[in-house]
């Protein structure tokens, strides 16, 4: 049989700006329910890198990265939860003279806003972490910067969003959304849901449910290859990032040094991902020529999930081009964990305000119009 809701927003999609937006419309006093295929949070909210970055992001994506940041630390008491979120810093290095002029160069046109970027040169980068190898040449570090968990921090908000009130259904893919009078309806696996409002924060597919309504959104998948070691003692302190994106590296405290680069594996069919070995190898090899000291470090683990990017590698935040109160979040290209929070807070206004206070205009989908097709961003520019 199926189920029938009558609420004020739905929302399509079950990650984490998609449940922060639900907690903030909760206590908005809207009514919200959550429609997410499989778990909450089980997607690209997940199973990066757990990353929480400002440095290196498109400048566009700056003011939203601030705003999150400030978030960021009073998450624990938000959500009721330890989301494992330390502000460890993060340091990009730089392989090559020329890294070092990228960094330089992002230095000065990321002048501010408000971050607090320390350029290292050979001998100040060799002070700070004597343990890094010979490959590296100078960083720049956001001390600000940090890390938490993935894997908690989608399923604490819907949790939150749960004990607010919202329907937060999983298991439940959908079929088709289309407007219905006055509103939309969302038909659903065993649910049926009408809204006055609604969001497409759907990942990768949401360039499927944005062509229901009209709008071109040409969302790529997007497959992380990640690798977890055994618990290892404490030497990396820092969230680290190269210039080009191809490796990065935390440890947590419990020791496991995790790593990623390159791509996953995926078949259409199953809307899956898996790590690709050949991608580990060469995340492994990358990571060896900047911390040596890890190479005799067991892998336990690999795995891969599944994001949406877009070609031009920054987001698409803000109403529809064409249908009245339809509202997109979505296309965040291997970086959207860090801005899960404050994207919760944006959606929330343009539902009850139409319209944020945070510059929308870059990330607006009408920059697709007429979109014929083109690259998308090679494995190597994921920035990290």
């Amino acid at each position: 049989m199926t189920e029938r809701l009558a609420v004020d927003v739905a929302i399509v999609g079950g990650g984490t700006g998609a449940c922060a937006a639900a907690v903030a419309l909760r206590e908005a006093g809207l009514t919200v329910a959550v429609i997410e295929k499989r778990l909450c949070g089980g997607g690209a909210s997940g199973v990066n890198f757990g990353g929480v970055r400002q440095q290196g992001r498109h400048l566009a994506e700056l003011p939203l990265s601030r705003r999150a940041r400030a978030l960021w630390d009073g998450l624990d008491a938000r959500l009721g939860e330890d989301v494992a979120f330390e502000a460890s810093g993060h340091v990009k290095l730089a392989r090559s003279e020329a890294d070092m002029a990228a960094l330089e160069a992002y230095a000065r046109s990321a002048d501010g806003h408000g971050l607090d970027l320390q350029l290292l040169g050979p001998n100040a980068v060799r002070a700070a972490m004597p343990w890094l190898g010979t490959a590296v040449v100078g960083a720049s570090l956001s001390p600000t910067d940090g890390q938490a968990n993935p894997r908690v921090v989608g399923p604490a908000f819907a949790r939150l969003a749960r004990r607010l009130g919202a329907e937060v259904r999983e298991h439940a893919p959908v079929r088709h959304a289309a407007r219905a009078g006055e509103g939309f309806v969302v038909e659903a696996e065993g649910l049926a849901v009408r809204s006055r409002l609604l969001v497409n924060a759907a990942g990768a597919f949401a360039g499927t449910v944005a062509g229901w309504f009209g709008e071109a959104a040409p969302v790529a998948p997007l497959r992380p290859n990640m690798v977890v070691t055994e618990p290892l003692p404490f030497r990396v302190p820092r969230s680290i990032g190269v210039v080009g994106g191809d490796v990065y590296v935390r440890q947590v405290r419990r020791g496991n040094v995790i790593l990623g680069g390159g791509r996953g594996t995926g078949d259409p069919a199953d809307d899956l991902a898996r790590p690709a070995g050949a991608s580990a190898r060469g995340a492994m090899g990358r990571t060896l020529a900047l911390i040596p000291d890890l190479a005799h470090a067991q892998v336990i683990r690999t795995w891969s999930g599944l994001d949406g990017e877009m070609p031009d590698h920054i987001p698409v935040i803000g109403p529809s081009a064409t249908t009245p109160g339809l509202v997109h979040a979505f296309g965040f290209s291997g970086h959207g964990f860090q801005l899960g929070p404050v994207v919760g807070e944006i959606l929330a206004e343009l539902v009850t305000r139409g319209r944020s206070a945070l510059p929308l205009h870059p990330f607006r989908i009408e920059r697709f119009a007429g979109w014929r097709g083109g690259p998308h961003l090679s494995a190597g520019e994921i920035e990290h």
